[in-house]
């Protein structure tokens, strides 16, 4: 038996869900508290406390039942199997009853990988003894640690680096392979010229389907000279993680293959741990910014914790325009694209402003930047805004920020001035389709006119205005009216500039004019009358949609 303080089951699958856990049948309560794993060995009949998670690594379909009938008489909270599970007819509904939730086990994924990350999960993020937690013999995400010591086993200089060839960590003698790898450690990613050959030799496609180490001559394929790697794939179940790198003269014996192939098991605890407490990290920091931006009784607490109180701060938005018809599969990848949009936001502003702090609240992907002593916060959040956007995509993209007002100082109510500022900013960039940044300052007219029009709408839209007039005239007679006077009034009255712009002999264009004038029963020698004119043309462009 292993163990722990407890954890939620919700949040466990949370966790564990997808990568290694599928839940296949039963009741889902998120209240119940797991406190146990208990891997099943019926020679012993352990018995189970309330809470347990029993790992039945040598069962199959047909000892669900037997296993359910003993989980629910102890109160554990989940039965795990080896998937794919093929219940017979009447076993979901007999686990449904039983208060059980059955899981299995991801094709792939090993019992080890379960145990070591479920304990993980039932132990505290720190430690109550204040001991550190191990993995496999090292300290629980220390991966330098473990890069020196697989370097070491295989007298080579490694790196372990993410899916999309970021160096997450790398052993000592770099300086002993080559210059493309120097430049991937100092750099911390692989070069893009040197990825890009990469993935027209089918690098990638061969280590992501190989379950053993691969052999790749990089200098043919890159045509630079230098060492040859071996690479292997990070797995947890089918999902790959990442992969380890080594610089070598040359393929690897049998041996030192398989302790790359192991090394990299123990790799995969490490990312899935670090996973597991970045997931914490990230709620932890949303319920902390949503509970600060809100400006409710909490807010002072949460903009103390978030290191943020009496600063000079603006609030930047970051949101991805979808439409009313999207689906739920589109709504799903505009989620991932904030997610991972807002989390590259975090990594950048690390960087360029320390002391920032980012998340995602609902539909949005916020971030409170603090200023410096030199000023000029505005113009700073605007350049963060932009370096993102350039850095993050190839080409473009379908994100949009916006950047709030500056506030002195980080009080609950001057940060969600700033924050509805953002909130106001990301609705005109995503109500007027080209710009992808812009600072509330530059907008405010903008949204002003939007929320004019969102209270006309409420109380049953505008009345019959000359616009309207001539509307209607246009769409009952085929004429062009409303485009007349609207080209007029955008020129400042300049008759030759207007008929250009229409493509109209200027004598047509005056004889639409004064018809239009007729026709809306406005003198458009009256200031009044046509700045009345020129607001009931915008608010109709900024109806909401």
């Amino acid at each position: 038996m292993v163990n722990g303080y407890g954890a939620r089951l919700d949040n466990v699958l949370s966790h564990l869900g997808g990568t290694l856990l599928e839940e296949v049948a039963g009741h889902f309560d998120p209240t119940v508290v797991v406190t146990d794993v208990v891997i099943d060995d019926r020679r012993e009949d352990e018995p189970l406390r309330p809470g347990a998670v029993l790992l039945c690594a040598g069962a199959d379909e047909e000892d669900v039942p037997e296993l359910i009938e003993r989980a629910a008489a102890s109160r554990a909270a989940a039965v795990v199997l080896r998937g794919p599970l093929v219940l017979k007819a009447g076993v979901g509904t007999a686990v449904e009853k039983s208060g059980v939730v059955l899981l299995a086990l991801n094709r792939g994924a090993s019992w080890t990988q379960l145990v070591v990350l479920l304990r993980s999960l039932l132990s505290t993020s720190s430690n109550r003894d204040g001991s550190e937690e191990l993995l496999a013999g090292f300290p629980s995400g220390d991966l330098f640690a473990l890069a020196n010591a697989i370097g070491a086993l295989l007298g080579a200089p490694i790196t372990i680096e993410d899916r999309d060839s970021q160096v997450l960590a790398f052993s000592d003698g770099q300086s002993d392979a080559d210059p493309t790898r120097i430049q991937t450690v100092l750099g911390r990613g692989v070069p893009q010229h040197a990825r890009h050959a990469q993935e027209r030799a089918g690098v990638f496609k061969r280590l992501y389907a190989s379950e053993k180490p691969i052999f790749i001559d990089t200098p043919q394929i890159e045509g630079v000279a230098g060492l040859p790697r071996v690479a292997v794939a990070v797995r947890a179940g089918d999902q790959v993680l990442g992969a380890i790198w080594a610089a070598v003269p040359g393929p690897l014996s049998s041996e030192k293959e398989r302790v790359l192939s192991d090394a990299a098991k123990v790799v995969a605890l490490h990312l899935l741990r670090h996973r597991v407490g970045l997931d914490v990290d990230r709620q932890v920091r949303a319920d902390l910014m949503a509970t600060a931006l809100a400006a409710g009784p909490a807010a002072p607490e949460a903009i103390e914790r978030l290191r943020l109180a009496g600063r000079q701060v603006t609030v930047l938005g970051m949101a991805v325009p979808g439409t009313a018809a999207a689906g739920r599969a589109d709504e799903f990848t505009r989620r991932q694209e904030l997610e991972r949009t807002t989390e590259a936001l975090t990594f950048h502003l690390s960087v360029v402003a320390p002391g920032s702090v980012a998340a995602v609240v609902g539909d949005v992907g916020y971030a409170v930047i603090p200023g410096s002593a030199s000023g000029g916060l505005a113009e700073k959040a605007q350049r963060i805004a932009e370096d993102l956007l350039h850095r993050s995509w190839d080409g473009p993209g379908n994100v949009v920020l916006g950047i709030g007002r500056v506030v002195d100082s980080a009080h609950a109510a001057d940060l969600a001035r700033s924050r509805h500022d953002a909130d106001r900013t990301l609705r005109v960039l995503q109500h007027h389709p080209g710009r992808r940044v812009a600072r509330f300052s530059d907008v405010q007219v903008d949204a002003l006119l939007l929320e004019i029009g969102d209270h006309l709408h409420n109380e049953g839209g505008l009345l019959s205005g000359p616009i309207e007039r001539l509307r209607t005239y246009d769409h009952e007679n085929g004429t062009f009216l409303v485009d007349t006077l609207s080209a007029w009034l955008d020129g400042h009255g300049n008759v030759l500039g207007a008929a250009a712009s229409l493509d109209v002999h200027p004598n047509t264009f005056r004889y639409r004019l004064r018809r239009a004038a007729e026709i809306a029963e406005m003198d458009l020698n009256d200031a009044e009358a046509r700045f009345a004119a020129m607001l009931e043309l915008r608010l109709s462009r900024a109806a909401p949609p």
